[in-house]
């Protein structure tokens, strides 16, 4: 399935990829649908041409291209948004890739899981633990690892924020129970499924974005792409307390008065991933026991997974089964 920025996805016919050197070929076993994909397709990053969507890809090896080693025909991996680096820019030698001055996204700058079969810089490949089905450990590979490195940024804080419960959010707020703290979420005022979801997953209160929690938080992470929610979270946070934006993109923030931010408070954002944000979290989460709430569309129906994720109406993350 592939877009043209602003469209619909269109089935098309391909043959087969053919890896080249350092590349493996994926026969798709699930992809799962990130809020990022909304933004590809729907035209909030700017791209020419059409690119085949889909950054939460797990698959198994068909084909190895040369000098590929590591990887054995038939093995599971999952491949996630940061899908190629330079390797010698100043961020990537220094240790920050996710800010490479030349990087690949994978179902952004070159085709990623909606579809049979994917193409895969192998060096951005990871093997992925046994015990969890294919569907469910999607997931993980983009909502999981954005939360992981949103959760780190964040501190050490024990009273959390989680700003917009989806996919992200519904995963690392496993996790930080998991690590002791203690989970406030905020949804769109009104939503009592969403509210509901996010106590069942652990929060110990859930209210509208609006709403001033029953405690100051140490920090908060906001998911939403929804600038508007950054004045609101740093009314929430205590003094020296931190809010991370978790999203690729996010509507214009609105002016606010400096006594939100005085008082030592932090505005930071989360920018892609690494690749030892993906070795860290995929060893987390199953000692986490962190279990992915999904909704599965076979690829024919990736266009429905888009606009229930668009309309609100997911609980958890939509997952596409070819």
């Amino acid at each position: 399935m592939s877009r043209r920025a602003g469209e619909a996805l269109i089935p098309e016919d391909r043959p087969d990829p053919v890896p080249a050197a350092g590349e493996v070929r994926l026969r798709v076993l699930a992809c799962g649908v990130c809020r990022t994909d909304l933004h590809v397709v729907d035209g909030d990053l700017a791209r020419s041409g059409s690119v085949v969507p889909g950054h939460e890809i797990v698959g198994r090896v068909e084909a190895t291209g040369a000098g590929v080693r590591g990887f054995a025909i038939g093995q599971r991996v999952g491949v996630p948004w940061l899908g190629g680096t330079c390797g010698h820019c100043a961020y990537c030698e220094s240790d920050r890739e996710n800010l490479c001055d030349t990087p690949v996204f994978t179902g952004y700058t070159r085709d990623g899981g909606f579809a049979t079969h994917a193409v895969c810089d192998a060096r951005h490949c990871f093997a992925l633990p046994d015990g969890v089905d294919d569907a469910h450990i999607a997931p993980l590979l983009c909502a999981g690892l954005i939360g992981w490195r949103s959760l780190r940024m964040a501190g050490d804080g024990k009273a959390i924020g989680l700003y917009g419960f989806g996919a992200a959010a519904h995963i690392i707020a496993q996790v930080a129970r998991w690590q002791g703290r203690t989970i406030y979420a905020f949804t769109r005022a009104g939503d009592v499924t969403a509210q509901a979801f996010a106590r069942q997953m652990g929060a110990v209160w859930a209210g509208a974005s609006e709403d001033s929690p029953p405690v100051a938080l140490d920090a908060a992470i906001i998911f939403a792409p929804v600038g508007d929610l950054v004045p609101a979270a740093l009314r929430a946070v205590k003094k020296g307390g931190r809010v991370v934006c978790g999203g690729i993109y996010m509507s214009d923030i609105p002016s606010f008065p400096y006594r939100l931010l005085w008082e030592e408070r932090q505005v930071v954002s989360v920018a892609n991933l690494t690749r030892r944000d993906a070795i860290e979290f995929l060893e987390v989460a199953p000692r986490a026991g962190v279990v992915t709430e999904v909704k599965t569309y076979p690829l024919e129906r990736a266009n429905d997974a888009l606009d229930d994720l668009r309309s609100g109406r997911l609980s958890g993350a939509a997952v596409i089964v070819p």
